[in-house]
């Protein structure tokens, strides 16, 4: 692999060391200090980051065209508020494992659906999307002793990302990064050894994908968890760690495999049906999903399938 340019070098290291450093200061912020920190910052980010915002306020526009421009401005400003203050929590350590049963809740029933779905003995694919707090769901679940690992990308800089591992990591999270070397054998062993498999599938990234119906339109979405619940016969469980007034909460919800025959028709169904929930769960509180991703960037060929209307659908909760 060719080595990039110095100039290049320098940034990713100056980036590292910068990260590297905030990390070691925050955190010895106690939780609600970083959370009102956070707000504050994702607020300048709203009004300084032009390009970021507008991005966000275009998805807005696709997924709520009904809302008025002033009410999708307030629900984009919201969300960079969000995520800027659950980003700082999560890196307020210290406070956060000393206090993460108290701030993040998971009732009983929801507990129950991910316990039978680990009951079957063939693993479980938890799927999830940048809803809420995904790294405090990753966290609670380890740190409640229940097996798992997640399916991460890599940063483009290998200190970064080893970062990010270590950082996980002392939460309790392990992490298969999908570009390197037996990553899909370490998925595969993970499910065939009865742990959890997290994977989060509400971008448009550069991997395998199929278009399913999300807020209306079709859009590219990653087919590897449909791919590997429907090779191994492990169960599905879809989740979300959504912010409400004590904090977070967890809910947990078992989708069943389609009962197509077809494994393209069934990857397509399953696909579809997760991203249901995932959109069900971003409009419970569509100030905590991450508006300035571009989640229709790609576009599907003319040929692709309609929207697929026989998709089992998201019960209300």
């Amino acid at each position: 692999m060719e080595r990039p340019p110095l100039t290049k070098r320098l940034k990713r290291y100056l980036r590292y060391l910068l990260i590297a450093g905030m990390l070691r200061l925050l955190q010895f912020l106690s939780l609600d200090t970083a959370r009102t920190l956070g707000m504050t910052l994702g607020g300048w980010a709203y009004a300084f980051a032009g390009g970021e915002r507008r991005k966000a306020l275009k998805s807005l526009a696709r997924a709520f065209p009904e809302r008025t421009g002033a009410e999708r401005d307030a629900l984009a400003r919201d969300a960079f508020r969000h995520l800027a203050a659950a980003a700082l929590e999560v890196a307020s350590a210290r406070a956060l494992d000393a206090g993460l049963e108290s701030l993040v809740s998971w009732p009983d029933a929801d507990r129950q659906v991910l316990e039978a779905a680990l009951a079957k003995g063939k693993g479980v694919v938890f799927v999830s999307g940048h809803v809420g707090n995904w790294e405090l769901l990753a966290r609670r679940v380890a740190r409640a002793g229940y097996p798992s690992q997640s399916i991460a990308k890599e940063t483009s800089d290998p200190r970064l990302t080893a970062l990010v591992e270590d950082f996980r990591a002392k939460g309790g999270v392990r992490s298969i990064w999908r570009g390197q070397e037996g990553a899909a054998r370490a998925m595969l062993r993970a499910l065939r050894s009865g742990e959890i498999l997290g994977i989060l599938i509400d971008q448009d990234t550069q991997v395998q994908s199929v278009f399913v119906p999300f807020f209306g339109e079709l859009a590219a979405t990653p087919r590897a968890a449909a791919d590997l619940a429907l090779r191994t016969g492990a169960a599905v469980v879809v989740g979300f760690c959504q912010r409400d007034s004590q904090g977070y909460r967890l809910t947990m919800e078992e989708v069943p495999h389609p009962d197509a025959t077809e494994r393209e028709a069934a990857v397509q169904a399953l696909t579809a049906a997760l991203s249901q929930r995932i959109e069900a769960a971003i409009r419970r509180a569509p100030e905590q999903w991450v508006w300035m991703h571009q989640r229709w960037k790609t576009r599907p060929p003319e040929d692709a399938p309609p929207a697929l209307a026989d998709a089992p659908s998201a019960p209300a909760r």
